[in-house]
């Protein structure tokens, strides 16, 4: 994996300020109590957006040091799975431009963390040399 160190730096770059700064400026706390408590999440709102958000911090280090890449990548993707489907999915594909707060930033890290689980599939057909019991 020590092939990816561009890909794990701006992943942990991303997750590190989301974590950060929502932590610092209180906003994990209202997301947690004013959005997910409203949605039907009440009481544990607030826990579980703390859950996510020392997911993301706790993902950085790892992420830096190349450890514990899977469960890094599906934790963070469950993650991203579900903030499309509560948060975004209402909005629309686009983050900015044609639309705001849509899917489409949680997608390309959806598949980022994929391809750090996985990065050699390879989708181009093989040529294959026909063996004696084939002709």
């Amino acid at each position: 994996m020590k092939k990816s160190v561009f890909l794990r730096l701006g992943l942990s770059v991303i997750l590190l300020m989301h974590s950060v700064i929502s932590i610092f400026s209180g906003d994990v706390n209202n997301f947690g109590h004013f959005y997910l408590d409203s949605i039907g999440f009440s009481p544990i709102g607030t826990y579980m957006a703390w859950v996510v958000k020392l997911t993301h911090l706790f993902s950085v280090p790892l992420l830096w040091f190349d450890r514990y890449i899977k469960p890094v990548a599906i934790a963070n993707i469950i993650i991203f799975i579900f903030g499309i489907y509560f948060v975004h999915w209402q909005n629309g594909w686009f983050v900015v431009g044609g639309g705001t707060n849509g899917i489409e930033f949680n997608v390309l890290l959806i598949f980022s963390f994929l391809n750090l689980m996985y990065p050699e599939i390879n989708f181009k057909k093989q040529n294959r040399i026909p063996h004696e019991k084939d002709i």
